[in-house]
């Protein structure tokens, strides 16, 4: 009962994370709305500062953050369900059940990952604003952090396939039992 009760508050807490990222992110493309109609010339902007090449910023920045938007509704769409499809009676016997159940936490996450990889993008669309010089910096740095964030190291790797391993051990002697 303990693990059941883990698993939906883990899945509620993905869906109230998503739901924040959501509003974050089509409140700021709104407020870019809000900005594109107020030009105004600061001496911070270095680079072309033509009309059209600000237009051209403000839509992908905004695109970028209604990216963000849709993967994180997609997100909190794949969570809710599979919320409901946790607390349905499974037999032991079900495992087509259980995959399908995995497949849509997986694609849940997915979307998770892919509306956060849109604000991560976002970072430099913003600081392009100011110019080419920041825009290049903040994204060789978001690089650098991004690639830190997807790559494991030899103990993690290690340590996830030892706990699979344990777990096929087990089950197999319990299904010798």
């Amino acid at each position: 009962m303990k693990n059941g009760v883990l698993a939906v508050q883990t899945i509620r807490n993905n869906i109230m994370a998503s739901t924040l990222l959501a509003t974050t992110a089509i409140t700021l493309s709104s407020l870019i709305g809000v900005f594109a109609s107020n030009e105004t010339q600061t001496k911070l902007v270095y680079g072309n500062k033509t009309s059209l090449n600000s237009s051209i910023k403000r839509l992908s920045i905004s695109l970028c953050f209604l990216v963000a938007f849709l993967c994180n509704m997609q997100s909190i769409r794949y969570y809710a369900h599979v919320s409901f499809l946790i607390n349905t009676p499974a037999l032991k016997g079900k495992k087509d059940f259980i995959e399908y159940v995995a497949k849509t936490l997986n694609r849940g996450s997915y979307s998770w990952s892919l509306g956060l990889r849109a604000f991560y993008t976002s970072i430099p669309l913003v600081l392009w604003i100011y110019g080419p010089i920041p825009m290049f910096i903040c994204s060789c740095f978001t690089s650098f952090i991004l690639y830190f964030l997807d790559t494991t190291t030899q103990i993690t790797r290690d340590l996830h396939t030892k706990s699979f391993r344990e777990k096929e051990s087990t089950e197999e002697e319990d299904a010798a039992a």
